[in-house]
């Protein structure tokens, strides 16, 4: 999307909103960031009330007359809006100012086309790339259309078009066998580590609070490390040897961001299915952004969204070097760890949180027979959207289960009434 062969785009900022608050101001701030990790040099902040949005433009037609004088003033290449525009709206708005215009969608999709460095990584970004293209194809090849009819001007546009869409639905299709075949491959990989039984664990955050430094403390590894926006997209799994409750699996994941396309969320079930997959969420904030409580909340909406809300969580609060505060570990009602605030980059407190994981994780997993009679397939519906069942088969009796999952995904069932799924819960603690 972005032109590699330029030493940076000049690109002037759309930001809209309802009305200029605080929040409104914090969500420039991330947007500018987003612009500069993607390679963007950003010439200009403007805002734009959109109270009802425009149908033709989604900023006001006023509003768009003041960017194309500002464009042409700057000698902007690139416009970018921090909101999904509609295809005709993304082409109105490039014919009225004559350069690109990219939005928070295809903004984030181009950001991620560099990060992915997995053969995975790479076909879900292509995927998510054609699929966000695919909308945008129509009256694409008005270059080739005959409107006016007669003679000689009967052309091939449409056809042209047709073709286009052929051959991008045929390379999504590609695209989804061979995402397939990777998925299948990771996932018995993941089958393997359920089997051996060692507990896994997931460093989940918003983008740039510090997951991937404060993994390669955990983990004496040297995954990279770039005060960036989703600088890790791939995910990574590392085994921990040294803890309390034995050895743990650790598994770094892609940050959030507010509005995180949904196309992507779906796309990257691999990275992301680390997380819901775990036994215990290390929940990472930058303890020095004066927005963390906001980024928690982004974070949070995010895990529900993927189905990881269920999940245990252990707060991380990083870089508190940057608040010349001292590292310490906050219990809760039960004596259990319920935050650490360290500083990853300097090492200070991480065998707080080693100590921590060891506690949290003593008991954290679920694993045991289960036998539910046949008048029982609600809950045995609801365990299989769970991912708990390991393995099972179905007679006379009912079905005989044999359940591995996290406790706090299991918890929540006592609810149904099932005696055997209450015995088992107390016989594993």
């Amino acid at each position: 999307m972005f032109d590699r062969g330029k030493k940076g785009e000049r690109a002037l900022l759309v930001l809209p909103h309802a009305r200029m608050d605080a929040d409104a101001e914090a969500s420039a701030r991330e947007f500018e960031e987003l612009a500069r990790s993607a390679g963007a040099e950003v010439l200009e902040r403007v805002g734009a009330r959109v109270d009802p949005p425009s149908p033709r433009y989604y900023i006001g037609s006023g509003k768009a007359d003041e960017l194309k004088t500002l464009v042409q003033a700057l000698d902007a290449n690139l416009v970018l809006v921090d909101h999904a525009l509609s295809p005709v709206q993304e082409r109105n708005l490039e014919q009225h100012l004559g350069v690109r215009v990219v939005d928070r969608t295809g903004l984030i999709l181009d950001i991620f086309a560099q990060r992915a460095r997995s053969h995975e990584g790479k076909l879900e970004v292509e995927l998510a790339q054609l699929k966000h293209l695919a909308t945008r194809l129509v009256r694409g090849w008005t270059h080739l259309e005959r409107q006016r009819g007669g003679i000689g001007l009967r052309g091939p546009g449409e056809t042209q078009l047709e073709t286009d869409r052929r051959l991008l639905a045929e390379r999504v299709r590609q695209l989804q066998k061979r995402l397939e075949k990777v998925r299948t491959q990771r996932g018995q990989q993941r089958r393997a580590r359920l089997d051996a039984g060692i507990p896994r664990v997931a460093l989940v955050g918003y983008t740039n609070a510090g997951k991937s430094t404060l993994f390669n403390a955990l983990t004496r590894s040297a995954v990279h490390v770039a005060d960036q926006l989703f600088a890790t997209l791939d995910p990574t799994v590392r085994r921990i040897e040294d803890l309390a409750c034995g050895p743990v699996v650790l598994a770094d994941t892609v940050g959030f961001v507010r509005k995180l396309p949904h196309d992507l969320v779906a796309a990257f079930r691999a990275t992301l299915a680390e997380a819901r997959d775990a036994d215990l969420l290390l929940h990472v904030t930058d303890a020095a952004d004066p927005e963390r409580e906001r980024h928690i909340g982004v974070v949070d909406a995010v895990l529900e969204e993927i189905g990881a809300g269920q999940v245990p969580q252990l707060a991380v609060f990083n870089k508190i070097d940057m608040l010349a505060q001292p590292p310490a570990l906050d219990r809760d009602e039960q004596n259990r760890p319920r935050r650490v605030w360290l500083a990853a980059r300097a090492g200070t407190g991480v065998d707080m949180l080693r100590d921590a994981l060891g506690a949290r994780l003593g008991g954290a997993r679920v694993r045991g027979p289960l036998h539910l009679d046949a008048g029982s397939g609600r809950l045995h519906a609801r365990l299989k959207v769970l991912g708990a069942i390991a393995d099972e088969r179905f007679d006379v009796a009912g079905w005989h289960l044999l359940i591995d999952a996290p406790r706090g995904l299991l918890e929540p069932l006592r609810s149904e009434g099932e005696r055997a799924l209450a015995r088992l819960l107390e016989s594993t603690r």
